[in-house]
């Protein structure tokens, strides 16, 4: 990861997102969330099916595609056909969008994700360490017609047909009460990969939720049980198998290939989810360690108390979204009321 140019988010996101327990939010539902299914690879068939069924996704939401061989990455060339086919088929109503498939999960240097909501960015990749454009999304606290014109996208991996199974059963619990929950915040070792420390919210209890906020200083996060968040800062993060993710948890990790989902020079953003985590975000080219490319923890955790499902919540948390792809279930919110 190289070192980015010294870019701040303004300072009035950093001071209003402390009201951590802000009002309560309707979370994305199933009938606004589209469903696109890759008909040439049979794990997405079969994990769109059990997603379908599991959070009674209309027939009318559903959309089929074909993507031969399931490459890691489209060009933009490739790209274009298969977002209009998308778009064309998305209902007003629908305010956000669900890849069943691990790959493709790139567009040149975009992430399929960003590609699909924003267009791909070309200028992004003529200067990848080059500062991104911002989304209107970040930090939004009211969802506006302008905003739901976006149409949100997320991947639902389909790698382990064991693995989905488990991601939708905890993506879809709900709460009567909140459990006893930690969100933890890890300054590591590891300086280029802990810039986010300066954004992390103070240490403390938010009664309201039954959350208690923890900062670390450590290279790994062991034993714990109650997690509900994670962020780190590492290129490799150590001892998952260690660990309990509650149902929905949100977990990522800041380094340069996160989102190289099927690469293995660094760790994949994969690795969460097959920790217990529901829903993670990680960069699928060079971003340099810009914060405004990673999801910005305080506001993350704000609009997730808030009620907010993953992806709206994982969303609003990233200020230049092009080279992040957002992986898990959209609809996970297990603050909702």
């Amino acid at each position: 990861m190289r070192v980015s140019p010294c870019h701040t988010l303004a300072a009035g996101v950093v001071i209003a997102a402390l009201g951590l327990a802000g009002p309560a939010a309707a979370a994305l539902s199933a009938s606004q969330l589209a469903l696109v299914i890759n008909d040439d690879e049979p794990n997405s068939v079969a994990v769109g099916a059990l997603y379908r069924d599991a959070r009674d996704i209309p027939e009318k939401n559903i959309v089929h595609v074909r993507i031969p061989k399931s490459p890691r990455q489209l060009t933009p060339e490739q790209f274009a056909p298969l977002r209009q086919q998308i778009l064309d088929r998305l209902g007003p109503d629908i305010r956000a969008v669900l890849m069943v498939w691990t790959a493709p999960y790139a567009v040149g240097c975009n992430s399929i994700t960003s590609a699909l909501t924003l267009g791909y960015d070309a200028a992004q990749c003529a200067a990848s360490c080059g500062p991104g454009k911002p989304s209107a999304y970040f930090a939004a606290d009211q969802a506006s017609p302008a905003l739901a014109a976006m149409k949100i996208s997320m991947l639902m991996p389909t790698g382990s047909l064991p693995l989905a199974k488990a991601l939708i059963e905890r993506g879809g619990t709900r709460y009567f009460r909140f459990p006893a929950a930690s969100a933890y915040y890890l300054t590591t070792s590891d300086g280029l990969r802990s810039v986010r420390s300066r954004l992390f919210p103070p240490a403390g209890k938010v009664a309201s939720h039954e959350l208690t906020i923890k900062r670390l200083s450590a290279d790994a996060l062991e034993d714990a049980q109650d997690i509900m968040i994670y962020q780190t800062g590492m290129a490799k993060v150590d001892k998952l198998g260690t660990l309990r993710f509650l149902p929905g948890a949100l977990a990522d990790h800041l380094t340069s290939t996160g989102g190289d989902l099927l690469g293995d020079a660094q760790m994949s953003s994969l690795r969460w989810l097959e920790a217990g985590a529901t829903a993670s975000y990680g960069t699928v080219s060079e971003p340099c360690n810009h914060v405004q490319k990673f999801p910005h923890p305080t506001v993350l955790l704000k609009r997730y108390l808030s009620g907010d499902s993953a992806i709206e919540a994982y969303w609003k948390s990233v200020a230049w979204p092009a080279q992040g792809v957002f992986i898990g279930d959209p609809l996970a919110a297990p603050y909702a009321r």
